[in-house]
């Protein structure tokens, strides 16, 4: 953990669920000299106060991603930024669009504006599986944001560089369908489709692959995480066995299967110590700058896709509950 000694680490939206994780682990295991939260809720902060018993290495700032001035004065002294603040309800954003804009294109604009203008030296963006090949608002907008952050590298001069990590359904995070399913009583399940598969990973797989992107990154790349598929009828057994069913059918904005490295993608992306990386098309730097990942990773074959249903790595119905 040598990279984070004596560094300021800010977190966009900390007050989550991933934030919550990341935090906890970078006071146990770094010398991170300090620790910033940055997000809207005063009450999610005042109880990760408590959580972290006034931790001297944290800090708390009150703010919003779609405000640049507040950035820019949150960002000054930071070394490192880790973009997770989002809005991610789809159907909510469906019905509020202006919104998921605002938040999610706009406000990663003004992180990468904030971070050029203070001087960071490494911004790490949050993406989502949603973001490939998108069907709803807010894979569109993760999509660009994902864009924005790509193209961050040729405002920067080389000064500040930015990249994204990608991956897909955080196990037992915030709202996920695990806690509905704890706590849906005796009322049926509403299935959408039978065949519906996701990727899944623990908020700790998902600190690793943070940590290795912060570790690695050099500009412009997507690190994408290997992790297991899971088939959801499997999750509802799992949760609540022989529980009543209702196939609802397929809502609006969602997929049957996810993505996480599309096929034009995998024309210029690499295996790269257990990772996948997505190296950017676009000549923001010398192509010397991945010489590592060609010489050292492996190339991907241009037919490559990396869905959840054609995945080689599966939760099983009997493992679910111990992942969880």
């Amino acid at each position: 953990m040598d990279q984070l000694t004596d560094k300021t680490i800010i977190i966009t939206g900390g007050t989550g669920s991933f934030g919550k994780a990341f935090v906890k682990f970078l006071l146990q295991n770094t010398n991170a000299k300090k620790i910033i939260v940055f997000s809207r809720d005063e009450f999610k902060q005042s109880n990760m106060k408590e959580q972290f018993e006034n931790d001297e290495r944290l800090r708390f700032f009150l703010g919003d991603v779609r405000d640049l001035a507040r950035l820019k004065r949150a960002f000054a002294g930071v070394d490192i930024v880790v973009h997770a603040a989002a809005l991610k309800q789809v159907p909510t954003l469906e019905y509020n669009p202006f919104e998921a804009v605002k938040t999610n294109i706009i406000g990663s604009q003004n992180v990468v504006d904030a971070s050029i203008d203070s001087g960071v030296k490494k911004v790490l963006l949050i993406s989502t599986d949603k973001a490939v090949e998108p069907v709803n608002l807010y894979g569109s907008t993760k999509l660009c944001a994902e864009k924005l952050f790509s193209a961050g590298n040729s405002y920067s001069g080389r000064t500040t560089i930015f990249s994204c990590v990608r991956y897909g359904n955080v196990i037992a995070s915030r709202g996920s369908i695990i806690e509905k399913l704890k706590e849906r009583g005796t009322s049926p399940i509403e299935i959408t489709d039978e065949r519906m598969t996701r990727f899944w990973l623990s908020l700790g797989k998902s600190i690793e692959l943070i940590m290795f992107a912060l570790e690695n990154m050099v500009g412009g790349e997507i690190f994408v995480p290997k992790i297991p598929s899971m088939k959801l009828v499997d999750l509802f057994e799992a949760f609540a066995p022989g529980a009543n069913r209702k196939i609802i059918g397929i809502r609006p904005g969602e997929k049957i299967h996810e993505i996480l490295v599309s096929k034009p993608e995998a024309r210029h992306c690499v295996e790269y110590k257990g990772y996948y990386v997505i190296l950017t098309e676009f000549p923001y730097f010398s192509a010397d700058a991945y010489k590592k990942y060609y010489t050292e990773g492996n190339k991907l074959s241009e037919d490559f896709e990396y869905s959840s249903d054609a995945n080689i790595d599966w939760i099983q119905k009997d493992e679910i509950i111990s992942v969880v």
